[in-house]
Formats: C-alpha cells, sequence, structure tokens
C-alpha cells in the first residue's frame, strides 16, 4: 500500500508521470523489438508494442511545449554559475544549460512541422534538436567525470585519513556523491548512444541500432533516473525527520 500511495504522489508531479512515461516507452520498445526480431509469430505482438512505444513517445514531445520557461528561468538562476568554486564545472554546466536552452525551440519547430503548422523540413530540425541534446549529454559526462576525478582526490587527501566522528561523516557524504556522479554518468552515455542513432545517417553509428537496443539503452537510462529521483527522495524525508 505504501508503494502505491508513493506512486500516486510521484505522478502527480510533472516530472515523476514524464519518468513513468518514458520508462514504459522505453521498455514497450525493448520488448516489442526483441518479439519483432523473433520472427512473425510474435511479429504482431511486436508491432503493437513499438505503436504503444511511439505514441508514449510523442506524448512527451508534446508535453515539452511547456518545458521552456521551467528551463529559462532554471539557467537565468544559474547564471554564470558563481557559486560554483571549480571554474570547469561553471563552464561545462553554462554550456550545458545554453545547449538545452536551445534543445526546445528547435524541437518545438519539428514538432510543429510534423503536425503540418510550419512549412519547414521538419528532419533538418529535429537533426539539430538532437544535436543540442546530444552536446547536453557530452557536457554532463565532462562533468560527471571532472567531479567524480576531483571527489576521489578529496578523499585520498591527508584531511581525509583523520578518523574523527566529523570526518567519517563528511567522507560518507563524499562518497555519496560519488556514487550519485556515477549513476548520472552512466545514464547520460546510455542517452547519448541513442542520441548519435537518431542523427542523420553517416555520423558514427547515426540510423544503425535496432529498436530492441535503442529501447535497452533508454530502459537503462530511464531506470538510473528513477533510482536517482528516489534516491534523492528518500534522502529528503530523512533530512525532514
Amino acid at each position: 500500500m505504501a508503494a502505491l500511495s508513493g506512486l500516486a504522489s510521484a505522478l502527480e508531479s510533472y516530472r515523476g508521470r514524464d519518468r513513468l512515461i518514458r520508462t514504459l516507452g522505453y521498455c514497450c520498445q525493448l520488448v516489442g523489438g526483441v518479439l519483432v526480431e523473433r520472427g512473425p509469430a510474435r511479429a504482431d505482438v511486436g508491432a503493437r508494442l513499438l505503436a504503444v512505444s511511439s505514441q508514449l513517445s510523442g506524448c512527451r514531445t508534446t508535453l515539452r511545449l511547456f518545458d521552456d520557461v521551467a528551463m529559462f528561468l532554471y539557467t537565468k538562476q544559474y547564471g554564470l554559475g558563481a557559486e560554483e568554486e571549480d571554474i570547469l564545472v561553471r563552464c561545462v554546466s553554462v554550456l550545458g544549460n545554453l545547449a538545452d536552452q536551445l534543445y526546445y525551440p528547435c524541437e518545438h519547430i519539428a514538432w510543429a512541422a510534423d503536425a503540418r503548422i510550419l512549412h519547414v523540413d521538419s528532419a533538418w530540425w529535429w537533426a539539430l534538436s538532437t544535436a543540442f541534446w546530444g552536446l547536453s549529454l557530452l557536457l554532463g559526462i565532462a562533468r560527471s567525470l571532472w567531479v567524480v576525478l576531483k571527489l576521489r582526490q578529496q578523499l585520498r587527501s591527508p584531511s581525509a585519513t583523520v578518523t574523527s566522528q566529523r570526518s567519517r561523516s563528511t567522507r560518507g557524504a563524499v562518497e555519496a556523491r560519488i556514487q550519485s556522479e556515477l549513476v548520472t554518468l552512466l545514464s547520460n552515455l546510455a542517452d547519448l548512444a541513442n542520441a548519435v542513432h537518431w542523427l542523420p545517417p553517416g555520423f558514427l553509428w547515426a540510423g544503425r541500432f535496432p529498436p530492441w537496443l535503442v529501447g535497452l539503452l533508454g530502459t537503462i537510462s530511464s531506470l538510473l533516473s528513477v533510482f536517482q529521483a528516489a534516491r534523492a527522495s528518500g534522502g529528503a524525508g530523512k533530512a525532514a525527520s
């Protein structure tokens, strides 16, 4: 009953609902892709699951029409990252925010072109939005790698070897942050593989992934995102209590 209440609570928020739609969509693509490749006997069920996945993806695209303002406010609040002590983290984060900000209008134009609202080449705008998404993921990967490197150096420093209660508490917090950054890194790597696949053919492995592999990578990324959200929610609950 507690799990059901937690699910209902998550679905009341936009981000929680988006995570569920994303996870279900990629799971349907994974299972549907596997069934299609296993032969004609199960191809019909697989095709239906792929259709469900496509509809869920379209649902998320439509909902993202309203994300620009939230992204703009976040970008404005972060600014040039004056609160960040590390200059590399600051620069990478600012560039990542810019890439995210540009991603949304490009996707909106592509969506409007597919809906025949705008008379432009939707393929070009889809490719551009995907390129901005891939750039954001690359910057996120670089940021996570750098943060993990700096945190591990911090753990190896002489001050971190002191066995006081405060030192153990600080060390635990640093290790928890390293784990969080590694989960984010794996999620971004899975998404980046798919982002390259959706770019125009001829660029690296673009267009070469079968549906089941796209679904597998997306499912991994989605589950890691759900894990991160649940972990953050649990941490907030402990802090509040």
